[in-house]
């Protein structure tokens, strides 16, 4: 990666390695789209639930914590439903900004628990899901979300993980 900034604000974050996590869900989703790691940026929140639902107000006018928000650099979503968003280009210097992320610790490990999944499991498909949105990927209309799952399934299982959305 070009530059992966993560800022840790909450304590929970720090028993958890989660800078490889991220660049491991981060390259991962890059690579399987054709996106050069080594050209794109962008920067994680690790925080907690209070700090979320702020951001949620403030950015969705949902007064409530969730686990993973993202603002990208640049709306890129597709205008046809369940069609691809078109990938970033470069800059003038070479250089892809994705955008940010952020990620709540208590409502992340909560989610993990309730699936009766690893918690790093679960943050690596919330790390790759917010990027996926990041690169214009959305899950509001049902054609979009069956494309977007089925990138994440996709990504996932290269890494070596389940899929998340099988109910067991």
């Amino acid at each position: 990666m070009e530059e992966l900034e993560i800022l840790i604000e909450a304590p929970g974050w720090e028993a958890l390695a989660l800078a490889p996590l991220a660049e491991a869900a981060i390259l991962a989703t890059l690579e399987h789209l054709g996106l050069p790691p080594e050209q794109c940026s962008l920067s994680l929140l690790a925080c907690d639930d209070a700090r979320i639902a702020t951001l949620n107000a403030d950015f969705r006018g949902k007064p409530q914590p969730t686990n993973v928000l993202s603002w990208p650099a640049e709306e890129r979503g597709a205008a046809e439903e369940g069609q691809a968003p078109a990938l970033p280009e470069a800059d003038a210097f070479g250089e892809i900004a994705l955008g940010d992320m952020a990620l709540a610790w208590e409502t992340c490990a909560r989610e993990a628990g309730a699936a009766g999944r690893p918690l790093e499991a679960h943050l690596s498909h919330l790390i790759v899901h917010g990027t996926l949105h990041l690169l214009g990927y959305d899950h509001i209309r049902d054609g979009d979300a069956a494309l977007m799952e089925g990138l994440e399934v996709e990504i996932l299982g290269k890494m070596g993980l389940d899929d998340p959305y099988r109910m067991d």
